[in-house]
């Protein structure tokens, strides 16, 4: 059966037997799901937070918001990991928001000379330049469909590996490797990278 770059938006099959279990406020299967889907949670935050301890204390908070939430789970077809990891992206995105996170960055000693103004120029011209990558990076995701927006945001902002994501989408490793490259082949026509 040939590959298509259109993938249907209809759920894969039915919802997993855990996860309409947990809706129905099964405690067991949802501490069954915890186990399952803890160690992707965690490695997910791990990776943004570079904090062990935060990341297994925004993990715990991502376990809690969901088992309150899961009875407004819907099932869409797409893995129960997907929910999860929205959660814990926001939970990381709320403490960024707020501050709360600080990651170390290496600075100047503080006996240095201070910086002069062309070097602070340079810093905006720098911060300008990222804000308008974003934009354009932002307008180019709008170009792929659902499911190879939703791989690559996986894939390079969310920094999963082809494995992780694959759980995260419901898919194979294959699917998810496919997508992606599919997905990048559709971004490098734009800019004129890859002739047609």
């Amino acid at each position: 059966m040939p590959l298509t770059d259109d993938v249907t938006m209809a759920p894969d099959g039915p919802e997993p037997e855990l996860v309409a279990r947990a809706r129905t406020g099964d405690r067991g299967a949802f501490a069954a799901l915890y186990h399952e889907h803890y160690r992707l949670v965690y490695s997910f935050l791990l990776v943004r937070t570079r904090n062990r301890h935060l990341a297994e204390d925004l993990t715990q908070e991502a376990f809690t918001r969901a088992l309150r939430r899961i009875d407004a789970f819907t099932w869409q077809g797409t893995a129960f990991a997907a929910w999860l990891t929205t959660i814990a992206k926001n939970l990381y995105l709320d403490e960024l928001a707020h501050g709360r996170t600080r990651l170390e960055t290496p600075v100047a000693e503080f006996d240095d000379p201070p910086e002069s103004w062309r070097d602070t120029e340079a810093l905006a011209l720098r911060e300008l330049e990222a804000v308008e990558a974003h934009e354009t990076v932002r307008t180019a995701l709008h170009t792929l469909n659902a499911h190879q927006r939703h791989c690559v945001e996986l894939r390079f902002l969310d920094e999963l590996t082809a494995q992780e994501t694959a759980l995260a989408m419901g898919r194979s490793v294959g699917a998810v490797k496919t997508l992606t490259y599919r997905a990048l082949r559709k971004l490098r026509r734009p800019t004129g990278a890859v002739s047609a």
